[in-house]
């Protein structure tokens, strides 16, 4: 049974699905060395923000399939670090928007009627009503920047208390804008327009520091600004000068660049201020929303199922992963056995220099990326010691400067799906064409220009030889001899008497002394064994 390893407090009812799946051990509060001791015990790892997943943890976790955050932001999981050595990243990124979004809604109330100042002000026995006058929400504009899901409902409920919201987000579409009421603008636009400003972005390298001192100088004199997205965003030293300056007359923040805060953040000496303490998910709801989220995607990922939000991985909706399986499975073997093939017959440094992987026929909207990853999957496992998946065949590809290539052409023949993979190795190329029937049956129909049809699978003896009688009676004796039975054969040649290829499917291991016998066979041009599982 897998094992996986809880290292951030989560709601019960995720742990409790996870134990109905996997063994589950819940360990919290472990430091970098305390986890990298004990992360190669374990097939999948659930954390929140507090546990720092970093490089030197993933480097100590040989059999981590996946980690799992129960929540939106992962900017505590070396996500690169991941990706290298094979490790599924998934979040919950929409498990908490409700909670995220009224939290804003909250934090921007509390600020336009400083309602935290004036509850403390009457608890100290003081009633000075004048001393907190705000302001209206009602009729202001507010400037959304990153119109995703949170940011989406911020905006239906901001507009419900009368406001017009404008919004930036350069990979929104109008459509998307339209549906949610909202105006999209450049970014200038929106410093120089809005009342409010509420952020709504992932910590990235183009992200961190986007409001600094030159944007707050843009903005609107009195401007309020809400971050619930993350700390590192908001250049907090700039903002807290501009606050007593008095060109912005406030920030709410649930985030901070450091957290805790140290006592010698400027912005928590600011009495214009409303903060908290990372509350976005903080809701009953949310909680268990995120934890049985992330339980089910680590589950079904253990299982061999797409995980609904991967973060290193395209996403494939579930059914349009089953409808690919066969096809991922066939991609995987064919990329196995072209870069079998390649090796043997390439350079003296036997290294793969390109690959083009041509679809052709009717694989509808399905994205062919996946099975694309899958064949670059099968094609570097038996050239490299480090484990390979679908997660980071891209990358080690790209790291060994081997180019990748997608092509698509109208149907082809008989075949109304067919997978090509070719690759280029020493000024050579060696290619391999397969189909799938159903969803279990795979045929490779073509290899190096040789129409055959046989199962992907097993021990294959392949050779070229000259088409005459004889050749193929002498390799069967001498497989005879040595006791190696022959489970399955086929043949393909180009034209009468020029060179043929033959396949048998075998049931035992041919020894180098033997298939160095076999290489000697009158006619015999190529012989090589490929392995595939």
């Amino acid at each position: 049974m897998a094992k996986v390893l809880v290292g951030d407090p989560i709601a019960q009812e995720g742990i409790a699905y996870l134990r109905r799946h996997a063994d589950v051990d819940v360990r919290t509060g472990l430091n970098e060395n305390e986890l990298s001791n004990i992360i190669a015990e374990y097939d999948a790892l659930v954390v929140r923000s507090e546990t720092q997943v970093s490089a030197t943890v993933l480097k100590s976790a040989g059999r981590l399939r996946v980690v799992g955050r129960a929540g939106v932001g992962v900017d505590n999981i070396d996500v690169d670090a991941a990706t290298s050595r094979g490790i599924l990243v998934v979040n919950s990124p929409h498990g908490n928007t409700t909670a995220a979004a009224e939290l804003t809604v909250a934090l921007m109330l509390s600020l336009a009627r400083r309602i935290p100042q004036a509850h403390a002000s009457v608890r100290a026995g003081e009633w000075a009503r004048k001393r907190f006058v705000g302001t209206e929400m009602y009729g202001r504009t507010l400037g959304i920047v990153g119109l995703g899901k949170i940011g989406q409902e911020v905006a239906r409920r901001c507009r419900a208390f009368g406001m017009n919201v404008i919004a930036y987000d350069p990979f929104a579409s109008a459509a998307l804008a339209d549906q949610s009421g909202v105006a999209l603008v450049p970014m200038e636009t929106l410093l120089s327009q809005a009342d409010f400003v509420s952020l709504h972005v992932p910590l990235t390298d183009a992200t961190r520091g986007m409001i600094g001192s030159r944007e707050l100088a843009r903005m609107k004199p009195g401007v309020r600004i809400v971050n619930c997205a993350r700390g590192g965003i908001i250049d907090e030293d700039a903002l807290a000068e501009a606050i007593r300056s008095g060109h912005v007359a406030g920030a709410a923040l649930d985030v901070f660049s450091k957290e805790p805060p140290g006592a010698d953040n400027p912005l928590l000496a600011l009495d214009t201020n409303v903060v908290t303490p990372h509350l976005g998910a903080s809701t009953e709801q949310a909680q268990v929303a995120v934890a049985v989220d992330v339980a089910e995607q680590i589950c079904d990922v253990l299982a061999g199922r797409p995980a609904r939000s991967p973060v290193n991985m395209p996403h494939v909706p579930k059914e349009t992963y089953e409808a690919l399986r066969p096809y991922l499975d066939l991609g995987r073997r064919m990329g196995s056995l072209v870069g079998q093939l390649a090796v043997a017959s390439g350079a003296e440094s036997g290294r793969v220099e390109d690959v083009e992987v041509r679809y052709a026929g009717d694989f509808g909207s399905h994205p062919t990326g996946m099975i694309t990853r899958s064949a670059l999957a099968g094609l570097l496992t038996p050239m490299l010691s480090d484990a390979v998946n679908m997660v980071n065949a891209p990358t080690l590809a790209s790291a060994r400067g081997i180019m990748v290539k997608e092509t698509v052409t109208p149907s082809r023949g008989e075949y109304s799906a067919l997978v090509t993979v070719t690759v280029g190795n020493g000024g050579r190329t060696r290619s391999v064409s397969g189909t799938a029937f159903g969803r279990s049956q795979q045929r490779v129909v073509e290899v190096d220009g040789y129409e055959v049809s046989f199962v992907p699978e097993g021990a294959l003896l392949m050779t070229t030889h000259r088409d005459r009688p004889g050749t193929i009676g002498a390799v069967g004796t001498l497989l005879g001899k040595n006791n190696v039975n022959i489970a399955g054969m086929d043949l393909g040649r180009k034209q009468e008497g020029g060179l043929a290829l033959m396949v048998l499917l075998l049931d035992d291991q041919v020894s180098p002394a033997l298939l160095e016998e076999i290489r000697h066979v009158e006619g015999m041009a190529t012989a090589q064994i490929v392995t595939l599982d």
